[in-house]
């Protein structure tokens, strides 16, 4: 065995180790109705010499010929870069600047060989190995993939490795006399043909746009990004060349519940960049910091005590959310819900998408928040409340609650006061249920009168000290204390 026989047989083990075991299989798979042997293909070309240097190099175009562009590098050193490595590009013109790659030397012609920065070079036997990148022309296709020529040497290319998106059958016709740039993935020297990959290429290609990306991009710049999939917490945006997350809670002022209500797969968006992880490779993006904050001008827009409408947007066991405008939602606490009787649950008054009427009670643009009230839209209750119980008058109402502490009586619709358990009677009281009950109708003495504070005291106990009073306001007898027992008869006097 030759020399070179033994490194070919050496590049082809090497090559044998690096090649994905369920990606052998695809290939074989594929290749047991049609070998890559029975393509109709060139003959592979005689070996040509090695690329004795390889560097990129700044020349200037001296000539343009037809087959040949001469570049100026300098030192006295001259190139020839051949034009059909520009493929669809413009041609240069005399006194352009260019970057090209010194593969070789023509002694005969005294010129550098040059090859376009990143052109793929020929492909020769000699030149080949795993891991290079290529250039192929489609030439058909088999129910596994694709089948190529790559400079008179045949290829193939498994279907899972054509695109980084799944390709599926019915895609491969698409691909026909297309050239295709794509990486050596196995050297099949005895049946002289290749296995190449498209997809791994790419995957080149998308990292290093990536890294390029990531050292270019500030936190608060606005790029362009296209939504490539939608996910239940955000999108990812293709920023070009990296992916960044664009959350759900940066879609928008306003409550967002499916992103795709915001969004949709395709759509082009102008995004500010929030946070960039570049250990990780990372990127969070924002929306509605693109957008006018509606909260800018929230004191103008909304003052307070002014009389506004909103939709109720949910309920909680506080309170309920009402959204004055996108993006803006205000809270009805469930202490200001109604002024006539106790609520347990907002829903008692108020539903979900129910647009109400709301007094603005206070507005904090830095905290975002505002403060509403459904029960003060209407009359106060409470106003006038000084005259219309005054301190030393007698009170009538119905009781409300009971606690341990006293009781709660309500004067009217919205206003209640309260009887303190030392106001109950003259003696000590252990217990307020064993004085008043829920709904009994009861008279009592103003004590004190608060109509800021929204708080009256009374005293049933001092009504007994008013002259003028009869106890006509009261539909129950006034309540008497136990009478202490005697534990034990006393002993003496005279037996019958």
């Amino acid at each position: 065995m030759t020399t070179d026989d033994q490194q070919h047989k050496d590049r082809d083990a090497d090559a044998q180790g690096l090649w994905d075991a369920d990606l052998q299989n695809e290939v074989d798979s594929a290749l047991s109705d049609a070998s890559l042997l029975d393509i109709d293909l060139f003959d592979a070309p005689a070996p040509s010499s090695e690329p004795t240097a390889e560097e990129i190099r700044r020349g200037t175009v001296v000539a343009v010929q037809r087959d040949d562009i001469l570049v100026d590098l300098g030192g006295k050193s001259t190139g020839v870069l051949p034009a059909k490595q520009l493929g669809d590009d413009p041609v240069p013109s005399v006194g352009d600047d260019i970057e090209v790659i010194v593969t070789g030397y023509d002694e005969a012609e005294g010129l550098v060989l040059l090859s376009r920065k990143g052109a793929v070079r020929a492909a020769t036997w000699e030149t080949l190995t795993v891991g290079a990148d290529i250039e192929g022309r489609v030439t058909g296709h088999n129910k596994g993939g694709l089948e190529l020529v790559v400079d008179g040497i045949k290829a193939f290319m498994p279907i899972s490795q054509i695109d980084l998106a799944r390709v599926e059958d019915e895609d491969l016709p698409s691909f026909l006399n297309q050239r295709l740039r794509c990486r050596v993935s196995e050297i099949r020297r005895h049946e002289e043909s290749l296995i190449v990959s498209r997809r791994a290429a790419m995957e080149q290609e998308a990292a290093e746009a990536r890294e390029e990306l990531l050292n270019t991009l500030a936190v608060g710049q606005v790029v362009s990004g296209t939504v490539r999939s939608i996910m239940p917490y955000g999108a990812f945006v293709d920023i070009g060349g990296a992916d960044g997350l664009l959350h759900v809670r940066d879609m928008g002022y306003a409550r967002i519940n499916d992103p795709k209500e915001v969004v949709h797969e395709g759509q082009q968006l102008q995004l500010k960049v929030l946070k960039i992880d570049r250990q990780e490779q990372k990127i969070a993006l924002g929306l509605k910091q693109t957008l006018a904050n509606p909260w800018t001008d929230a004191e103008t827009k909304w003052p307070v005590d002014t009389i506004v409408s909103g939709r109720v947007t949910r309920l909680a066991d506080f309170g309920a959310f009402v959204e004055l405008a996108e993006g803006v939602e205000g809270l009805i606490p469930i202490s200001e819900m109604s002024f006539e009787r106790r609520i347990e649950r907002p829903k008692e008054i108020i539903n979900e998408n129910e647009v109400v009427k709301v007094r603005v009670m206070s507005v904090d643009t830095g905290r975002q928040r505002i403060s509403l009230s459904l029960k003060r839209v209407g009359d106060d209750p409470w106003l006038g409340a000084s005259v219309r119980w005054p301190e030393g008058s007698v009170a009538s109402g119905v009781v409300t609650r009971v606690t341990g502490f006293g009781a709660f009586v309500e004067l009217t619709p919205g206003v209640e006061a309260l009887v303190h358990i030392s106001e109950l009677a003259e003696g000590r009281v252990q217990n307020v249920a064993e004085v008043l009950k829920q709904g009994q109708t009861v008279d009592a003495k103003v004590l004190s009168i608060d109509e800021d504070r929204r708080r009256i005291s009374l005293s049933i106990k001092q009504l007994a000290m008013m002259p003028d009073y009869t106890g006509a306001g009261s539909d129950e007898p006034e309540p008497e204390m136990p009478k202490r027992k005697r534990k034990k008869p006393l002993k003496g006097g005279l037996d019958f």
